[in-house]
């Protein structure tokens, strides 16, 4: 069975063309075992860079899939669409279908407002792209919200309480409609929200916007999560009556 590589949220009519029962697929588009981030290859890319891009750069030119299935709309970012003309030259043998996913019927957000842990919350998210995951879920009264992508480093989200929504680009993904800006624009101004970014990421000045608009907490972390930021987010989480 070929290796097949997915970037973002490509269409679902993409994606039942190419994956097929025992397929082995990976989102390359988070950290995957055994392969190094901070070597040789990643240094092809600019070290001030969006850290999710590099990943999928690097995952793409280590593992090699035979395939790679790509968003390079507006449901992911120009960055992609940059990388996706790279890996072209740079991986002749490997067909790469770049696609724009402009879905724009939403199929529900039970897991953003589930009493999941919030790294569950995410996995599932993220797991949704490629293979059937349990939303049947109970939701919960939130407490906390966090806005933003799926983080390279997922530590970070073990700072939330359980009863943490989902919103931003995260909860457009788990809707399969990954360029609605209504959707991504959605939040709860009754909750303390942290708004978050990766690094270097276009979604940057749109996170730090809307912390100010709703008196939230502007954070950005590059490849992992560092002391400054962590300690932000625990004491603004305090403060706000979300931590106890």
């Amino acid at each position: 069975m070929p290796k097949i590589g997915i970037i973002g949220l490509p269409t679902q009519n993409e994606l039942d063309n190419y994956i097929i029962e025992d397929s082995e697929v990976v989102d390359l588009d988070m950290p995957v075992d055994g392969v190094e981030y901070f070597g040789e290859i990643e240094q092809l890319a600019p070290k001030v860079y969006c850290a999710t891009l590099r990943t999928v750069f690097t995952n793409a030119l280590v593992l090699k899939p035979e395939i790679i299935i790509a968003d390079v709309g507006e449901g992911k970012c120009d960055g992609m669409r940059f990388i996706a003309e790279i890996l072209k030259e740079l991986l002749p043998k490997t067909k790469i279908i770049t696609t724009r996913n402009t879905d724009n019927k939403p199929t529900g957000n039970p897991i953003s407002i589930s009493c999941l842990p919030l790294k569950e919350k995410m996995n599932r998210i993220v797991d949704s792209v490629i293979t059937d995951v349990d939303n049947n879920l109970t939701p919960c009264k939130p407490t906390a919200g966090f806005w933003g992508v799926p983080p390279r480093d997922f530590s970070i989200l073990d700072l939330f309480p359980d009863t943490t929504h989902i919103f931003g680009w995260a909860r457009c993904m788990e809707n399969k409609t990954p360029d609605n800006l209504d959707i991504e624009l959605i939040v709860n101004p009754d909750i303390p929200t942290v708004f978050f970014a990766q690094s270097f990421c276009q979604k940057t000045i749109l996170a730090r916007y809307l912390a100010q608009k709703y008196n939230g907490l502007f954070v950005d972390v590059d490849s992992q999560l560092d002391d400054s930021a962590e300690a932000k987010i625990i004491a603004f989480l305090t403060l706000r009556g979300a931590l106890k």
